[in-house]
């Protein structure tokens, strides 16, 4: 296959030849069929003019690449189909559908020209994850990138708190600060808990009645959720363990969770669930110790008008036996 060239050189009004950034050209292929001058305006007017020869194409651009990949709606990064009006002005595929098929920049109609050499030029680019400041060392193809970062392990994590909708973002220790300080939760290290929910009219149960308290244990942090919401008709009571890390180190731990009374109990043990899920999705999941209500309040003894429950549990590390080749638990003690 014969590939054409097209050499693409930068310019911008009232700037010589000489007075251009001389960089080193970034060479790629592409094939067109015809050899007719091309010019792209890039979005703050400067314009990239591409004219075909028997060469590579080589780029000086006025801006850097990014730059020119970048939409000037959304400004995100333009993935294929990359739109352009007739004056060279470009936009993503998702906003050309907002702006009702008008430049945003000179209000022409945009039609559906393809900016095929901004395409062929986003083919060629190597760009680190944008996590990289928070410990992703990661490079990808500029088409694989986004999928990377959808799922990057170094991508920050949402708050835990299930209150309200909190709309902090980021990494474990500055969560574990955030929900000390901004929520008041409460803060426990060790690795066991014995903890008491009283509620004094336990027959009015509303959606979203919830506490959280925080674990450090094993040098992690676990959240624990205890809420009160409608199963339908019925009110149920649901304890459950968030892991504040990814799912895989999640499935190094293993919790479980009692609550009993007048010689009965109901026991849970399980997996905590990484806070990449979110809370109502766990909670909707029924991945927990459920209580229902009439449950609960024999669990309370008494003539059943006020909620007491006590539910203990404890969290344990999954280690590796290496003469037998199987797990083993790892308690850990409780601190006062």
């Amino acid at each position: 296959m014969e590939f054409d060239s097209i050499e693409c050189v930068s310019s911008s009004d009232g700037i010589e030849e000489d007075e251009i950034p001389q960089l080193h050209p970034h060479i790629i292929r592409s094939q067109f069929s015809s050899s007719k001058t091309t010019t792209h305006k890039n979005n703050n007017g400067s314009s990239i003019l591409c004219e075909g020869n028997n060469g590579g194409i080589a780029i000086h651009p006025a801006t850097s690449v990014h730059e020119l990949l970048e939409c000037p709606v959304c400004t995100n990064s333009m993935y294929p189909p990359i739109h352009q009006c007739h004056n060279g002005h470009t936009i993503c595929s998702t906003c050309k559908a907002r702006v009702h098929n008008r430049c945003p920049t000179c209000r022409q109609e945009l039609g559906d020209i393809r900016c095929l050499a901004l395409e062929k030029v986003a083919e060629s680019l190597e760009l680190p994850c944008k996590f990289g400041s928070l410990g992703c060392p990661e490079i990808f193809p500029y088409y694989s990138k986004l999928k990377h970062e959808a799922a990057c392990n170094f991508r920050p994590y949402n708050c835990p708190y299930a209150g309200s909708e909190c709309a902090a973002v980021g990494d474990i220790p500055y969560l574990v600060t955030h929900l000390r300080d901004d929520h008041k939760v409460d803060m426990h290290s060790g690795c066991t808990f014995n903890h008491r929910y009283v509620k004094s009219n336990p027959r009015e149960v509303e959606n979203a009645t919830w506490m959280l308290t925080v674990f450090n244990c094993f040098g992690q942090y676990f959240c624990l959720h205890f809420e009160a919401f409608q199963l339908g008709m019925a009110p149920v009571y649901m304890a459950f363990l968030r892991f504040m890390g990814d799912e895989t180190d999640a499935q190094n731990y293993t919790y479980s969770l009692e609550v009993g009374g007048n010689g009965r109990k109901l026991i849970w043990e399980g997996t905590p669930r990484s806070i990449r899920d979110s809370h109502r999705k766990v909670r909707d999941s029924h991945d927990g110790l459920v209580i229902q209500r009439n449950m609960a309040l024999f669990f309370s003894g008494g003539d059943r008008k006020e909620l007491k429950l006590r539910v203990t549990g404890r969290i344990w590390k999954e280690q590796q036996n290496p003469d037998e080749g199987a797990c083993i638990p790892n308690l850990c003690t409780e601190y006062s």
